[in-house]
């Protein structure tokens, strides 16, 4: 049987901080969206949880970077620096793997 997950309050914070966290390094707009999802990884030697961040510069931009961590477990100085940002820039075939 299919069980959906379960989302606490500790994990909404913790994800709406990371928003925050990602908007302020990167110098983003209000109007940019930024997208934080926690996936579980299957291949070897992967951690179980990992937090992906994804953001929009442009319809056809999106940069994205991942941690190796649960987002309840990320930290302000986790994000890349922000002189990374265009090499975060994504085609879509670059994070399915560690």
């Amino acid at each position: 049987m299919l069980k959906s997950a379960s989302v606490t309050s500790q994990q909404l914070t913790a994800v709406r901080q990371v928003k925050a966290w990602t908007r302020e390094r990167f110098g983003l707009d209000d109007d940019v969206t930024i997208m934080v999802a926690e996936i579980a990884c299957g291949l070897p030697g992967c951690p179980p949880l990992e937090t992906i961040i994804t953001f929009w510069t442009a319809p056809d931009r999106r940069h994205q970077f991942k941690l190796f961590k649960r987002v309840v477990e990320v930290r302000d100085d986790d994000l890349p620096p922000s002189f990374m940002k265009n090499a975060m820039i994504s085609d879509g075939d670059d994070i399915a793997c560690c």
